[in-house]
C-alpha cells in the first residue's frame, strides 16, 4: 500500500509542481485512491490539476473538472483543514478565469490568512504554516499590511 502520509504527499506535490515527470508520478500515486481521507483527497485533486497542466489541450479541461470535483469532496469532508484549502487555493488561483472554476479563491484566501494569523492554534503543523505563509506573501496574494502581520507570527 502506498504511503499517503502528509510529509510524503507534500514532497510529491512540491516536486510535481516543478517537474512534468514528477507530476506524472504524483498523479499515478493517487489516481486509484478511493478512500475518504480528506487530506489525501486534497492531494489527489492537486495531482489531477497538475495532470491537467501537462495534458494535451483536448484533455486539460477533463482533468481540471475532475480536480474541482475531488476538491469539493475533500473540503466537504473536512471544511476546517487549512492544508486542503491551501491546495485548492494554489490550484484555483492559477487557473484562467474564463474557465469559471476559480470560485473559491477569495474564500480560501481569507480562510488561509486567518488560519496563518492564528498559528499555532490553526491546526497547521510548522511545515504547512511556512508553506502557506510563503505562498500568500511570495505570490502577492496579501496586502503589505497583511504580509507584515504574517511576518510577526512565529513559525
Amino acid at each position: 500500500m502506498p504511503d499517503y502520509s502528509p510529509a510524503i504527499l507534500r514532497r510529491h506535490y512540491e516536486q510535481a509542481a516543478a517537474d512534468k515527470a514528477a507530476g506524472e508520478k504524483f498523479y499515478n500515486l493517487l489516481h486509484d485512491y478511493q478512500q475518504q481521507d480528506a487530506l489525501v483527497l486534497g492531494y489527489k485533486a492537486a495531482s489531477e490539476a497538475i495532470k491537467a497542466r501537462d495534458a494535451s489541450m483536448l484533455n486539460k479541461l477533463t482533468y481540471v473538472q475532475n480536480a474541482a470535483r475531488t476538491f469539493e469532496q475533500a473540503v466537504s469532508l473536512d471544511p476546517s483543514s487549512a492544508e486542503i484549502r491551501f491546495l485548492r487555493f494554489s490550484v484555483e488561483s492559477n487557473l484562467p478565469p474564463f474557465l469559471g472554476l476559480s470560485k473559491h479563491v477569495e474564500e480560501d484566501k481569507s480562510f488561509l490568512l486567518n488560519a496563518a494569523l492564528q498559528h499555532p492554534r490553526s491546526g497547521m503543523d510548522e511545515e504547512a504554516f511556512r508553506t502557506v505563509r510563503g505562498f500568500l506573501v511570495g505570490r502577492g496574494h496579501v496586502s503589505e499590511a497583511e504580509a507584515e502581520r504574517l511576518a510577526q507570527v512565529k513559525g
